[in-house]
């Protein structure tokens, strides 16, 4: 069973890595940049803090809550655990997969920029419910292409960005409804 998912990890890792192209190498190369995103970021603080005013306090130490803990929880009860080596240094695979930006950690299961992005998405969707549609469609759209980016650029198996997601989802629901508790009761 184990193989057979590993031979399906390797086929679609290597559907997407193989096809690429100079604008889009750069495009990956942003969406997986940490500093890419940080316009996002600071409307995201700003809206925030338009939003929930003196309240705006308690999302934003949530939210740093969220990505500390999944974070902090896609390294130790996972990469450490499991030892699963990314693409770029899986012996018999490593000429095959085509990087950019250098390999990374050995240990790619699973995927932290996933596990980060989708709390930091699943989070502010829960607590922020009357998010304009767009900027929702936006946060979504940011996940997605950031999952996308890490197994273009060969750091990833498409399994590392999947399983990596739904952690983040866990860990944003985990984190959203004390949230919505503690601004509802203050």
């Amino acid at each position: 069973m184990f193989e057979t998912l590993q031979h399906i990890d390797e086929y679609l890792l290597l559907i997407i890595n193989q096809h690429h192209n100079v604008v889009l190498d750069y495009v990956m190369i942003f969406a997986s940049g940490t500093l890419s995103w940080l316009p996002l970021y600071v409307i995201l603080l700003y809206l925030i803090i338009r939003k929930f005013k003196i309240r705006s306090i308690v999302v934003l130490l949530m939210l740093a809550l969220t990505i500390t803990l999944s974070d902090q929880l896609s390294v130790h009860l996972f990469k450490e655990v499991f030892l699963r080596l990314r693409p770029c240094h899986q012996p018999g695979l490593q000429d095959a997969v085509r990087t950019i930006t250098g390999c990374g950690g050995q240990y790619g299961f699973v995927s932290s920029h996933a596990a980060n992005s989708f709390a930091l998405v699943t989070f502010l969707l829960m607590v922020y419910q009357s998010m304009n549609k767009i900027l929702a469609l936006i946060l979504i759209l940011y996940a997605l292409l950031i999952i996308y980016s890490r197994v273009y650029l060969g750091v990833h198996y498409p399994f590392d960005v999947l399983v990596g997601g739904v952690f983040g989802i866990i860990c944003g629901l985990c984190t959203a409804w004390p949230t919505r508790f503690l601004l509802n009761r203050f």
